[in-house]
C-alpha cells in the first residue's frame, strides 16, 4: 500500500477550524506524518524530494516498520503558496491528526505554518530549507531545519573566490525572496572588504521564464564570475542563454538547491555545464568514485525498487532519502515512546550520526541549543557527466552555535 497522499491541485480554501489540543498521534497504531510539497507550480521540480521520502517509508514499511509501527506519510501539494501551506497544515493536524510535520519544503511555507505548530507543540522537522528561520530553539522550539544554511553557502564561495580568483569581478543573479537574500549575505559577508568586487547584482523573481536580458546586463559590467541562487528551472535557461545566446563563458557558480544534473544541468545542456562549480554535502549516484560504495549501491537498488520512475541522476532523490533517514533515527531513538514531546528530545539528541549517503566526514549532530543538523558541505565541480569534489570538507564557514540563534 502506498503510504503517500498526493493531493494535487489544493488550492480551494479550506474553511477555517477551530484550533484542537495537541493529540498523541501515534499511541496505538501507525505514525502519522505530515508533510508539504510543491507538487504544481513554478518549483515543482523540488517536489522529487517528497517522492523520495514517501518511496522510503514504503522500504521501512515493508521491512517492518520502526519499532513495530507503521509509518503512514500523508504528502500534500500547496503549489508553494503560504496561504495554502496554512490551510493543508490545518487539515493535516486537525483532521488527519498527523503526529508532525516534517520535511516540508520551502521558507514562506514554512514560515507561515511555524507560530500555529509551536503554539500546539507539534514538531515541525527537518525543514527542507536553508534558512536560519529554524534555527531559534527558544522562540520556536518546536521547529528544526536540516541542511546547512543558505548564507553558510554564500561564504563558502566567497572562501573559494578570494583564493582561487582573487582579482577577478562578480556579479550576483539572485532570486528575490528570503532564499535568494541569504546566500547573497552570506556572499557578500564572506567577501568583507573585498565586497566592492561584486561590479552588479540584479534580483529576479520565481516565476520569471526569461533572464536574457539580466544576464546582458551583468555581462556588460565586466564580471568573469556569475553566481547564481535561484531555482533550477532558472538556472538552465541562464547557463544555457549565458553560453549559447551571449557566448559569455564566466565561472559559473550555482546554489546547492540547484546543482541538480536532472532538474538544470541536463536542461541546460551538459556542455554548457561543463566547470559550474556548486556545493554538496550528500554523494552523488553517478560519480564514478561512489561505484562500489555499499551505500550508493543500496540506494540504487531502493531506487529501483521503490521509485523506478525517479531520476537517479536528481539530487532532490538523494536529499528526500537521506533527511527521511535522518527522521527514520529520530524515531529509532524514540523506543516506545512516540510523543510529540519525545520526538523533540530525540530530534535534540542526535550525535555524530552518519547518514549513509552523506559525504565521509559530514556527521548530524544536534542539541537542545543547536538546531543546525547539518554544518559542513564540500565545494564540487561539473565535469559533463558528474560532480567532483574540489577541496575538502569546509566547515570554518558556519558560525557559532549561540543560545538562539
Amino acid at each position: 500500500m502506498l503510504s503517500i497522499v498526493l493531493v494535487l491541485g489544493a488550492l480551494t480554501t479550506v474553511a477555517a477550524l477551530r484550533a484542537q489540543p495537541a493529540t498523541e498521534a501515534a499511541v496505538d497504531g501507525d505514525i502519522r506524518i505530515g508533510n508539504i510539497m510543491p507538487y504544481t507550480g513554478p518549483l515543482a521540480a523540488f517536489a522529487t524530494i517528497g517522492r523520495a521520502e514517501a518511496a522510503y517509508f514504503d522500504m521501512i514499511n515493508e521491512q517492518g516498520g520502526v519499532n513495530g509501527r507503521k509509518i503512514k506519510f500523508i504528502s500534500v501539494d500547496d503549489s508553494s503558496s503560504p496561504q495554502t501551506a496554512v490551510e493543508q497544515t490545518r487539515d493535516l493536524v486537525e483532521k488527519q491528526n498527523v503526529l508532525m510535520m516534517f520535511g516540508s519544503f520551502g521558507t514562506p511555507d514554512n514560515l507561515a505554518t511555524r507560530t500555529y505548530l509551536n503554539e500546539r507543540k507539534i514538531p515541525q522537522l527537518f525543514v527542507a530549507s536553508g534558512d536560519e528561520a529554524w534555527a531559534h530553539p527558544t522562540a520556536f522550539p518546536w521547529s528544526m531545519g536540516w541542511q546547512p544554511t543558505f548564507r553558510a553557502e554564500g561564504r563558502i564561495y566567497a572562501n573559494y573566490i578570494q583564493a582561487a580568483y582573487p582579482d577577478r569581478k562578480i556579479a550576483v543573479l539572485w532570486q528575490n525572496d528570503q532564499f535568494g537574500r541569504d546566500l547573497f549575505k552570506g556572499l557578500q559577508e564572506g567577501l568583507g572588504d573585498t565586497a566592492g568586487r561584486i561590479v552588479a547584482d540584479l534580483a529576479f523573481d520565481a516565476s520569471e521564464t526569461a533572464i536574457q536580458n539580466q544576464l546582458g546586463i551583468l555581462k556588460d559590467s565586466g564580471a568573469e564570475i556569475l553566481v547564481f541562487d535561484g531555482a533550477p528551472a532558472i538556472a538552465a535557461r541562464a547557463i544555457r542563454s549565458a553560453a549559447e545566446q551571449l557566448d559569455w563563458h564566466p565561472v559559473f557558480i550555482l546554489d546547492n538547491a540547484s546543482a541538480s544534473i536532472a532538474s538544470a544541468l541536463r536542461p541546460a545542456g551538459l556542455q554548457n555545464s561543463l566547470g559550474v562549480i556548486s556545493t554538496s554535502f550528500l554523494k552523488d549516484a553517478g560519480d564514478a568514485s561512489w561505484k562500489d560504495d555499499p551505500h550508493i549501491k543500496a540506494w540504487l537498488t531502493f531506487m529501483d525498487k521503490y521509485f523506478p520512475d525517479g531520476d537517479k541522476d536528481d539530487l532532490y532523490a538523494v536529499f528526500g532519502y537521506a533527511a527521511a533517514d535522518t527522521l527514520l533515527q529520530v524515531l529509532r531513538q524514540c523506543g516506545n515512546d512516540v510523543s510529540r514531546e519525545n520526538v523533540m528530545r530525540q530530534a535534540e539528541a542526535l550525535k555524530d550520526y552518519q547518514s549513509p549517503i552523506a559525504l565521509p566526514g559530514i556527521a548530524i549532530n544536534t542539541g537542545p541549543k543547536d538546531f543546525r543538523p547539518i554544518k559542513q558541505m564540500r565545494l564540487v565541480q561539473f565535469d559533463g557527466n558528474a560532480w567532483q569534489p574540489i577541496g575538502d570538507v569546509v566547515d570554518s564557514a558556519f558560525t557559532t552555535v549561540r543560545d538562539d540563534n
